[in-house]
């Protein structure tokens, strides 16, 4: 009776206007947590506008290799044998995600092994917004011990049934997303949402043997894939001209890392930086003369040092706008 009460009352509530109008709460467990590693299972909560579930879908995933961790998603190569590969799902998972905002707990992990799945079975990720809850929660300012899913859970009196199993962790979420969802919009907090660029690039190359097939000597031999071909980036040729200054032009040489969530590929951006002539620094130092991060006040070790040097910092956007005008490289 009281939930019917409170819902009643919010669904009076005046709502943001520019809120999305529907959501898909996104779990997936994966074989691992690289670039190579593949989904073996995902869920999907359908919520409208205001937070309310309209429906959900869970499915596994024939990854086509060895499941991985099994102790930590309990799914074994037997399970996933008979398991629909991700092509074979992949227009009802489209279906599922179509014209919402993906809601996920890390959610550029989530995305991107999503839009890596998409690429591999070469069709495109109908996801062009995505919202992180651990940033949602950041900007709610709730008092979280840390940034777990349990943790976000425990605060909105959400019961964990089976943890890391994709359906009851996108449940979970759902759950914990609502309340977080409404207290936003009572306080007419921007929500953070990030744009999701689909990948249109990958070459995979044979992962032996697939589930089902007997193991060859010395275990697996699998073979990972990478979505982009394999290089080392060359060394910068400038000298490094010292600290960006806030309203100025990057210049070629300037060292620039980056941390944290992007809408872009991490790689993109870094290839764009190196072809604009910069150098893309893996760690902030003293001599670091730009960091990219869309969430400066997060405690990535970029982030911290950054506020300790005072390095610049600015959002991807503001860098992309910077790398379409960069100096060149002063003469000898």
């Amino acid at each position: 009776m009281l939930e019917d009460l409170t819902t009643a009352v919010f669904s009076a509530t005046p709502w943001p206007a520019a809120y999305p109008k529907g959501y898909a709460v996104v779990d997936v467990e994966t074989t691992g947590l690289a670039r190579d590693d593949r989904i073996i299972s995902a869920a999907v909560y359908r919520l409208d506008e205001r937070g309310e579930v309209e429906d959900h879908w869970y499915t596994t995933v024939n990854p086509e290799r060895d499941p991985g961790p099994v102790w930590i998603h309990g799914l074994t190569s037997e399970a996933l044998e008979g398991a629909p590969l991700f092509p074979e799902i992949a227009e009802e998972f489209t279906a599922r995600l179509a014209g919402r905002v993906l809601v996920a707990h890390n959610a550029v992990f989530d995305w991107q092994m999503i839009a890596r799945e998409y690429a591999r079975a070469e069709r495109e990720a109908p996801v062009k917004q995505r919202l992180c809850t651990i940033a949602l929660s950041k900007e709610l300012g709730l008092p979280l011990p840390n940034h777990k899913l349990e943790s976000l859970a425990a605060h909105f009196g959400v019961v964990q049934q089976r943890a890391h199993h994709a359906l009851d962790d996108a449940r979970v979420l759902a759950e914990a997303f609502r309340p977080s969802l409404r207290a936003a919009a009572a306080n007419n907090v921007r929500l953070p949402l990030h744009e999701c660029r689909p990948l249109t690039e990958w070459t995979d190359r044979p992962a032996t043997p697939r589930i089902g097939q007997q193991a060859g000597p010395g275990g697996y031999g699998y073979r990972p894939s990478t979505w982009r071909p394999s290089r080392k980036r060359p060394a910068c040729p400038y000298p490094n001209p010292g600290r960006y200054e806030a309203g100025g032009r990057l210049k070629q040489g300037m060292r620039v890392a980056f941390s944290g969530d992007t809408s872009t590929e991490r790689d993109l951006l870094e290839d764009r930086a190196t072809e604009a002539g910069l150098h893309v620094a893996t760690s902030l130092s003293r001599l670091t003369s730009l960091l990219v991060t869309n969430d400066p006040d997060s405690g990535t070790s970029k982030a911290v040092k950054a506020r300790q040097f005072g390095t610049p910092v600015v959002d991807e956007a503001a860098f992309g706008q910077l790398l379409a005008d960069v100096e060149p490289a002063s003469e000898g």
